[in-house]
């Protein structure tokens, strides 16, 4: 028996009948027989063909196994990706969606603001329908209605206007425009004195400061 490479494997040759073998020992036992039998061992043959075959399966099954893992490696990696990137979009598109609620809000505040500026000029009694001709009753009537139904929309947005009155200045929610002294009952120092105008909350972030009177 011989050992020879060929097509980069051993290959093991019977000396008797040339045949060639993956397997030594399969090679050793051929060449036993020919040498007693004066002749090639067919069933040696059709077992070592059979082996090779079942070698060559062997090899195909671990490659196709190499590349389904490969395949499902490459499948996670992109389930991961896209739901990395999914979340990302979610992020991005609140964020888009926030800061476009804020900059709508903005633009109604100053609406509103005029709302409670002609409501101050209004005598609190034409306000209570106790004074006026029917005409101006139901004219205010209509006019209070829409700053309230405003007043609601904000609220149902999660906008809160920032409570002024009877409070101590903060500077994180306020804006001193003025300060003032005296006056029949003395205030304590740096307690608003008057709201000039509303300040509103969106989400614990200041959405526009209360700017007051305080007293010094």
């Amino acid at each position: 028996m011989e050992e020879e490479i060929k097509n980069n494997q051993n290959l093991y040759q019977c000396r008797e009948c040339g045949f060639h073998y993956k397997d030594k020992a399969a090679a050793e036992k051929c060449e036993a027989w020919c040498k007693e039998h004066k002749t090639c061992n067919i069933e040696i043959i059709r077992e070592a063909e059979e082996n090779k075959s079942f070698d060559s399966a062997q090899d195909k099954l671990q490659k196709l196994e190499k590349k389904c893992e490969e395949y499902l490696n490459n499948w996670k990696r992109a389930e991961a990706d896209f739901a990395n990137y999914k979340k990302d979009e979610m992020e991005r598109m609140a964020f888009w969606g926030k800061y476009a609620k804020e900059d709508t809000i903005l633009k109604i505040l100053p609406i509103l603001d005029s709302f409670y500026l002609a409501e101050k000029q209004l005598p609190e009694k034409l306000k209570s329908g106790q004074e006026g001709n029917a005409p101006a009753i139901e004219w205010t009537k209509g006019f209070l209605q829409i700053k309230n139904q405003i007043s609601e929309f904000l609220k149902k947005e999660g906008i809160e206007a920032i409570e002024t009155a009877g409070k101590k200045f903060d500077p994180e929610t306020m804006e001193i425009l003025e300060e003032v002294s005296g006056g029949p009952t003395p205030a304590e120092s740096g307690m608003v004195v008057e709201e000039l105008q509303k300040g509103y909350i969106m989400d614990d972030k200041v959405l526009r400061p209360a700017k007051v009177k305080v007293s010094k």
